[in-house]
């Protein structure tokens, strides 16, 4: 949908002696100003960087979902469907601000991920050091947004510090769990995952 600026409209308005006028004129010579780019090139290719990680993190988490749906551990498996689910809206998150800043975000193709894990407790291990992984990615685009004096992305980005915060404490807390357990007592654990995910 066409969206006329107020002093466009004014413009041809005034230079018109009719509404028939007005509106072949402007559909005839009306040529809207470039969006212009607002977001530092720097900035902008390290956001795309991390549409990438974002995108590989829901599929990762998507994989190891299935494989524990697959071993019999239907709350392990929900637990991971919604956290693919919650990567996949980061990355559209920032898809969104790259070119809402005026900038151009480029969907990449995915590396697959693994399909098979040792133990459940191995597999929330990787689950940790990969959240541990993004948060080291988006300090780096903090740091970046600083040397480049982005201010507006570093406002924007302190949601996702506050948001890996989250995201290393919640799996922390899983793996302290499976360590009181054991390997061999899963069913109360696989029964209250859901319980310790922070928005549920």
């Amino acid at each position: 949908m066409l969206r006329i600026r107020r002093r466009d409209y004014q413009k041809y308005v005034n230079e018109c002696c009719c509404y028939r006028c007005f509106f072949h004129n402007f559909v005839v010579y009306y040529k809207p100003e470039k969006q212009l780019n607002m977001l530092n090139k720097k900035v902008e290719k390290i956001l795309n960087e991390q549409v990438e990680k974002e995108g590989y993190s829901s599929s990762l988490y998507l994989a190891m979902a299935s494989w524990s749906e697959v071993n019999g551990m239907a709350g392990v498996a929900g637990w991971l469907y919604a956290q693919s689910d919650e990567e996949r809206m980061h990355m559209l998150k920032i898809i969104k601000f790259i070119n809402e800043r005026g900038g151009k975000a480029v969907v990449p193709a995915f590396k697959q991920p693994g399909k098979d894990y040792p133990s459940v407790k191995k597999m929330f291990e990787e689950v940790l050091k990969h959240e541990q992984y993004i948060s080291a990615s988006i300090n780096e685009i903090v740091a970046l947004c600083m040397a480049e004096k982005d201010y507006t992305t570093h406002n924007w980005i302190q949601w996702f510090v506050s948001e890996q915060i989250e995201e290393e404490a919640n799996a922390t807390a899983i793996l302290d769990k499976l360590n009181m357990l054991g390997d061999k007592n899963l069913y109360v654990f696989d029964r209250d995952i859901m319980s310790l995910r922070g928005e549920d």
